[in-house]
């Protein structure tokens, strides 16, 4: 080692601040309520609508979507069979995407949405419209909560908030930019 880049390092390791402790930094404690969550998820772009159950969600997709979507998944009839291995030209053909999230977020609006729910870890952004199915008992108040509640084994997942959207400096908004147009999220 040159005895200059010594110096340098030396004089680095002698000029360290002191270790100082973290902050405390107090936890948003808010509301878990299907109206805050509600209220969030519109203002972002998103959409909730309220079923009586489970049994109710085909009745409430034929509502909220015509009949001749290609629709993939595994909580209502599917007309595309999707899975891991499914080709991205399939893929593209999926109008709408009706998907089983777990955890919803007051705070934000935000979905968890775990790998194995996914079908296909492109298809909940290569949609057109993607529907989130959620028990209402699996609303939490902020993402501190959330994380808490997620699997220690680890995996792929993501939240999900609001349909894709973007803007640019001329504040442009555009809603599907990258993503699925549109999000509804039907909560039981």
């Amino acid at each position: 080692m040159s005895t200059s880049r010594e110096s340098i390092l030396a004089a680095v390791r002698a000029n360290q601040p002191e270790e100082v402790p973290l902050p405390t930094v107090p936890i948003y404690s808010g509301e878990a309520s299907l109206e805050r969550f509600t209220e969030v998820l519109r203002s972002i772009g998103g959409e909730v609508v309220q079923v009586a159950g489970p049994e109710h969600l085909e009745s409430a997709l034929l509502q909220l979507f015509p009949a001749t979507y290609q629709c993939a998944s595994t909580l209502v009839k599917a007309t595309v069979a999707v899975d891991t291995q499914t080709p991205t030209d399939i893929l593209e053909a999926v109008d709408l995407a009706v998907l089983q999230g777990e955890i919803g977020v007051a705070e934000n609006g935000a979905i968890w949405l775990p790998e194995q729910n996914m079908l296909n870890r492109a298809l909940p952004f290569i949609t057109q419209h993607l529907v989130l199915v959620l028990d209402q008992r699996n609303l939490v108040a902020t993402m501190h909560e959330a994380y808490a509640q997620l699997p220690s084994a680890g995996g792929y997942g993501v939240f999900v908030a609001g349909p894709s959207k973007t803007a640019d400096i001329e504040q442009s908004l555009v809603i599907g930019a990258h993503g699925a147009r549109s999000l509804v999220v039907l909560v039981y």
